[in-house]
């Protein structure tokens, strides 16, 4: 699955709220089998999931697009991860968001199950990926090697959300400034980005504080981070905003890569542009910048 500005959670108990997540204008769309379930209620949601997924499966059939779809499943820790995995690993299904992630025995586990139902329900191998939630400081203590677990984990995504489980576990406090988690978010990431994997952060929890959510999603696309989960659809708009790179980037990194091309087409590998020194290391930069700016509709 390619790297994404928006993944909005929908409850998996609730085949109305899914739907209507899958038309929200969001990238990808999670079907949630864990937090947002109560635990009685959740063989029920498997078949909920598992019949949105083939809807998903049937339109994508008809040759027409659709918002990535990616399941939440419960913990490896629950012993629900098997019967989570049977039911959504079928034909329309992009990725697994695999919570609470800690050890590699964890990532291997659901890479073999993930291998299993593939062959079962007759799907290429390798087609779902795995996001792994990062939620603990053990998780946050072994983010690369889980990430190099499996060829299948392409994305992390870390749980930010205030009086969450990360935040828990560690015993911080948080604030809109971000200070508590700073470290925690700048590890993940580093890991992330060292792995070859795309990072996401997590759940902006006050649905009606816009102001915050652009605040947050602001230093957070700041740190490296390309995008977010939104937990109501009125926050895609706003995380987008947050996320996107500015016109005027756009604008100079276009311009770099233009003048930077041809002045190598003479044999130059250092240029001025602006009174800006620009060599390969700059170039390279603008390329990846130029290269973020697709994931927003903007062509340099």
């Amino acid at each position: 699955m390619k790297p994404i500005r928006t993944a909005l959670f929908a409850p998996g108990s609730n085949s109305r709220v899914m739907a209507k997540a899958l038309e929200s204008g969001a990238d990808a769309v999670i079907l949630d089998l864990e937090d947002s379930v109560a635990i009685a209620a959740k063989p029920d949601a498997r078949k909920l999931v598992a019949a949105q997924i083939d809807t998903v499966a049937a339109v994508r059939g008809e040759g027409k697009s659709t918002a990535g779809v990616f399941v939440r499943t419960n913990s490896p820790a629950t012993g629900m991860l098997e019967e989570d995995l049977n039911a959504a690993v079928r034909l329309g299904l992009d990725m697994i968001f695999l919570p609470k992630a800690e050890t590699v025995d964890e990532i291997a586990k659901c890479a073999a199950l993930l291998n299993k139902y593939e062959t079962a329900k007759g799907m290429r191998p390798g087609t779902v990926d795995i996001c792994l939630m990062i939620e603990s400081a053990l998780g946050v203590y072994n983010c690369y090697q889980l990430i190099k677990a499996s060829k299948r984990v392409t994305a992390t995504c870390i749980g930010s959300a205030r009086d969450g489980d990360l935040q828990t576990d560690l015993g911080c406090a948080w604030s809109i400034e971000g200070t508590e988690l700073l470290y925690a978010k700048s590890k993940v990431l580093c890991d992330t980005r060292a792995a070859g994997a795309y990072p996401l952060d997590g759940v902006y929890s006050d649905i009606n504080d816009e102001a915050g959510l652009i605040k947050d999603s602001t230093a957070s696309a700041r740190l490296g981070f390309l995008g977010r989960t939104p937990i109501h659809p009125k926050q895609i708009a706003p995380i987008r905003r947050a996320y996107a790179v500015p016109e005027a980037e756009v604008a100079w990194y276009t311009r770099v890569v233009s003048e930077f091309e041809a002045a190598e087409k003479t044999g130059v590998a250092a240029i001025a542009v602006e009174g800006k020194l620009i060599d390969y290391a700059m170039y390279q930069r603008a390329k990846r910048v130029l290269a973020l700016a697709s994931l927003d509709g903007k062509q340099g």
